[in-house]
């Protein structure tokens, strides 16, 4: 592997003289070492399928000159190698150190508000049924089993569909896929990496799919909700971030699913998809969920 990593390196100009070993770090799709005050991300295998590598290039670059993001250092498209400054006196969060840092969900919150009010225009927009209906036609494809239900819940979610067509928000450059790992706190600030799935979106989406997968609580959301409007939250925005709770699982339930079918070794993929899924109909079938879409379907 390290000589498979020596040849990479050797390509890159960012990282000529390199001579140290590579220190592999974290990753659910892609291989990601540290070399000294650089992180060098090389993408894995399948990922061609579904990432816009050309996409995520520009919108690296335009998260780091909105102040959230690393430099890019170096940056091959073609290949999906990229190169980004490492951040030092920083911890990859998790959702355990999501409620253990006092502050850390009013540090996420104004890190995407920061991002989101940048100005930033990312080239693509993410649209998160036209994605469902992508991702279905690529496990047609493989050798993958659909929970039982789902498409009877993609049905379901034909009421927020019209609703969120009916009320649409405005576009803002958008992270799309906030794992606490794609965070890095200092403890007065959070830093936001790893650009693959962004685009132009709701930002409603990127605060209810950080609750989903830091396992937030009432409490942790309404401090990062506050913290993220300066005060309540208007009613729709609140019942956008909840409704996404459950949209974001009925997607990344398929996410799983295709790394599961690509053979990726990083996980148990098929409890990922199977617990996401659960999840999902668990919060639809909720007085919450409905209040919310009531929420949106009368504005």
């Amino acid at each position: 592997m390290q000589d498979d990593i020596a040849a990479i390196i050797a390509d890159i100009p960012a990282l000529a003289g390199w001579q140290g070993k590579a220190e592999r770090l974290g990753g659910l799709t892609n291989r990601v070492y540290r070399l000294g005050d650089a992180i060098l991300r090389v993408p894995g295998e399948g990922t061609a399928d579904y990432i816009d590598r050309a996409a995520e290039a520009v919108a690296a670059e335009a998260a780091a000159k909105a102040g959230v993001s690393p430099t890019v250092l170096y940056n091959s498209p073609a290949k999906g190698i990229m190169v980004t400054r490492y951040i030092d006196g920083t911890t990859t969060m998790t959702p355990q150190a999501f409620r253990s840092r006092p502050g850390a969900p009013a540090r996420a919150a104004h890190a995407l508000r920061q991002l989101h009010h940048s100005g930033q225009t990312f080239p693509t927009r993410f649209e998160l049924f036209a994605m469902i209906d992508d991702y279905l036609r690529l496990l047609s494809g493989k050798d993958v089993t659909l929970p039982q239900g789902y498409h009877a819940v993609v049905a379901e979610a034909g009421a927020v569909r019209s609703a969120l067509a009916r009320n649409p928000a405005p576009l803002v450059p958008c992270h799309c896929d906030p794992l606490c790992e794609n965070f890095l706190d200092t403890g007065t600030r959070m830093w936001i990496v790893d650009w693959e799935y962004a685009g132009m979106n709701d930002p409603m989406w990127d605060l209810g799919d950080l609750s989903v997968e830091a396992e937030f609580d009432a409490a942790q959301d309404t401090e990062l909700l506050a913290a993220y409007f300066n005060g309540p939250a208007p009613p729709q925005d609140a019942a956008r971030m909840v409704i996404y709770k459950a949209m974001c699982d009925l997607l990344w339930t398929l996410w799983g699913l295709i790394q599961l079918a690509n053979g990726n070794p990083a996980d148990d993929f098929q409890a990922y998809a199977d617990t996401r899924f659960a999840r999902c109909r668990a919060l639809m079938a909720t007085p919450d969920f409905a209040r919310h879409l009531a929420t949106l379907q009368a504005s």
